[in-house]
């Protein structure tokens, strides 16, 4: 293993705690910062430092935000009825993508994963149950990834919600547009046969 000057030591360490960054990726990134102009790396720091000075999670919904609630949170257009239940903060930017969901957002911050010592106290299903008890809320909708933890977070959730009479769907997977039928696994084809509809 190469070793290189303590502060270039100790950046590489840093970037290899980032998620998805080996040692020698994280080295190419030690060595950008380096190459960068002064103003370029400390414009770098600053926007590191402010994000994690600033950004907290919404009061109400746990996604991110600036302030106490998030920006769907503060949308009075937004249908408070329909919640959807995502694992991450991602996924609420994926679906507002969309731009077909007009209801809110839940963000669990993980999903149930027993093989990871992930358990559902440790994930914001509590401020979930919370929400339901105190708004008036007539479905959830599970959006978790279509994984064995995200369909068994969803199963868990599901089981604890529709003893309060709220009703809980779950979204559709299938085959994605343009995608081939020859190509696609058995989970996904026996999915897309699931949730087939009239045309």
């Amino acid at each position: 293993m190469q070793h290189y000057t303590g502060p270039i030591d100790r950046l590489i360490e840093q970037f290899s705690k980032l998620p998805g960054i080996g040692r020698k990726t994280a080295q190419r990134l030690a060595f950008h910062v380096i190459n960068m102009s002064e103003n370029d790396a400390m414009m770098l720091s600053k926007a590191i430092s402010d994000a994690k000075q600033n950004v907290r999670y919404c009061s109400i919904c746990c996604n991110i935000s600036e302030g106490e609630k998030c920006s769907v949170c503060m949308n009075e257009s937004r249908d408070g009825q329909i919640v959807c239940v995502v694992s991450d903060p991602r996924d609420v930017a994926a679906l507002e993508r969309a731009r077909d969901f007009n209801g809110r957002y839940h963000v669990l911050h993980g999903v149930i994963s027993p093989m990871d010592g992930i358990t559902p106290e440790m994930i914001r299903i509590k401020e979930l149950l919370h929400r339901i008890s105190n708004e008036d809320i007539n479905e959830i909708i599970m959006a978790t990834n279509p994984t064995i933890e995200g369909e068994a977070t969803a199963m868990y959730v599901a089981k604890l919600i529709k003893p309060m009479g709220i009703k809980v769907s779950r979204i559709a997977h299938g085959l994605p547009v343009g995608g081939d039928l020859e190509y696609a696994d058995e989970v996904t084809i026996s999915k897309a046969l699931e949730g087939r509809r009239e045309l």
